[in-house]
């Protein structure tokens, strides 16, 4: 038996544990990125902004840092050095000429060559020790410089703004107080480095912020475009491709397929316009000979189906053709209240109306007319009290059609909307019976940008939600 079958079970364990640890760092990662993308921005012009600006920020923070690290702090150490050795060479030279004579010449070979103010105290103590910033270099290297050079008791103040530091030796017999310059012993230009640093950034930003909103400005004309040619309205006057080359093709292929729908469509409205035309002039003249053949009871039949050959024929005409050719208007919702209110009047139907926000909407009048005629008389003909109510938000616009009719099964509210489908005992919008009245309205309604959803009515019948924006 090898070593490996003797170990199977202990390795089979570390690898589930693996596994599992695998497992977990990536749902882990997972529900990182979903936090991230939670508090993104969603559009792509600030995300362009945290694209370019985050990397220059740790770009940045990282060259400030080593900088502190190493140039600020090695230069600061450099500096201390220099002073403390002066300060010590100060005191040998007042210990080796212990005169008073000398002394004089000790203070002022220290003010004219080192540049440090030197006086001699009477021997007191020392201050108590001050209260230690929470961030100076200055103040731990000059301290410590102070302890490994001359090793003897010593006072400094080092806080404030001052640009003076003042540094207190306790000798045998007396107190040496040397005031030096802060730029004497400590890096004091860092702030230049940052000024030129954060200047820089910012001249970055001046620049490529300008040309990013440049750059982004033919990708949101196209996006404007792409919605406006999916709501069924005219591309903008001023639309052209622009920007990069993959803006400029993603233009130009949407121009083209642009151009492809509207002439395919065209050419099936025209072969539709044609067939109805010829199919309209044959039972125009079967009017005509059964006009001619009197009034007999056996011809009313034929009339009829004449009727609803006719009826028939403009549904399939305007289900294949749509209103897409028709340009946005002002819809005024009060007017047609007021219209569907005579309607219910005349049918008997019991009516209620309420209208939320503006009743100036932005639609195509003709096709839009045509939706809530098909809606709002398909509630007319299967109940007897119909509940219309209308909410116009800014940009938006929302109309929800109850009844008390028979209402729709819920399995069966989506195959309502494929044309030519009746189901059996279900509404239809099209009383000819092809089946396309309620895909005319969905029809309609997606093409201005919206929807049709079909739901359980508080009245017990059926409820239509049409949504569009207007």
């Amino acid at each position: 038996m090898t070593t490996s079958e003797l170990n199977g079970p202990e390795d089979d364990s570390l690898m589930a544990r693996a596994r599992r640890g695998f497992i977990s760092v990536r749902r882990n990662w997972k529900r990182f990125w979903r936090l991230v993308s939670l508090y993104m921005p969603k559009r792509l012009y600030p995300r362009s902004l945290i694209i370019i600006i985050t990397p220059m920020i740790l770009l940045q923070s990282v060259v400030a840092f080593n900088f502190m690290e190493r140039h600020w702090q090695t230069v600061t150490l450099r500096l201390s050095q220099a002073v403390t050795r002066d300060i010590a060479a100060i005191i040998d030279m007042i210990e080796t000429y212990p005169h008073d004579d000398d002394y004089a010449n000790v203070i002022r070979i220290a003010q004219d060559r080192l540049a440090l103010k030197v006086d001699l105290l009477p021997p007191d103590p020392l201050p108590p020790p001050g209260p230690k910033p929470f961030f100076s270099i200055l103040d731990q290297i000059l301290s410590s410089e102070i302890t490994k050079q001359i090793n003897r008791p010593f006072w400094i103040d080092t806080v404030g703004n001052s640009n003076i530091v003042e540094v207190r030796i306790q000798l045998k017999d007396k107190v040496l107080r040397v005031f030096v310059r802060r730029s004497q012993a400590y890096a004091s230009n860092t702030h230049i480095f940052l000024i030129w640093m954060v200047g820089t950034s910012l001249v970055l930003l001046l620049i490529a912020i300008p040309f990013l909103r440049n750059q982004i400005r033919p990708i949101l004309q196209l996006a404007e475009a792409a919605e406006s040619f999916g709501k069924g309205r005219p591309a903008p006057r001023d639309f052209k491709p622009r920007g990069a080359e993959e803006v400029r093709r993603a233009g130009l292929a949407f121009i083209q397929m642009r151009e492809r729908i509207e002439r395919q469509m065209e050419q099936r409205t025209a072969m539709l316009t044609g067939v109805s035309h010829d199919l309209r002039t044959i039972l125009t003249r079967f009017k005509l000979q059964l006009a001619l053949s009197g009034k007999k009871p056996d011809l009313a039949a034929l009339n009829q189906d004449i009727e609803d050959m006719q009826s028939m024929l403009q549904g399939y005409l305007d289900f294949a053709r749509g209103e897409a050719s028709e340009d946005t208007g002002r819809f005024d919702l009060e007017s047609y209240f007021a219209k569907i209110t005579e309607e219910a009047r005349l049918r008997q139907r019991e009516l209620v109306t309420s209208l939320t926000g503006t009743s100036i909407v932005h639609v195509r009048p003709n096709a839009f007319t045509r939706l809530l005629a098909n809606i709002v008389g398909n509630a007319f003909r299967y109940a007897s009290e119909v509940h219309v109510n209308a909410t116009h938000t800014r940009g938006s616009l929302t109309i929800i059609v109850d009844d008390n009719g028979p209402g729709i099964p819920e399995d069966q509210r989506e195959e309502v909307f494929k044309p030519f489908l009746r189901l059996d005992e279900a509404r239809n919008l099209d009383s000819s019976g092809t089946g396309l009245g309620l895909p005319i309205a969905r029809d309609i309604a997606r093409s201005h940008g919206g929807d049709i959803t079909l739901d359980d009515s508080p009245l017990g019948g059926l409820r239509v939600i049409i949504r569009v924006p207007a």
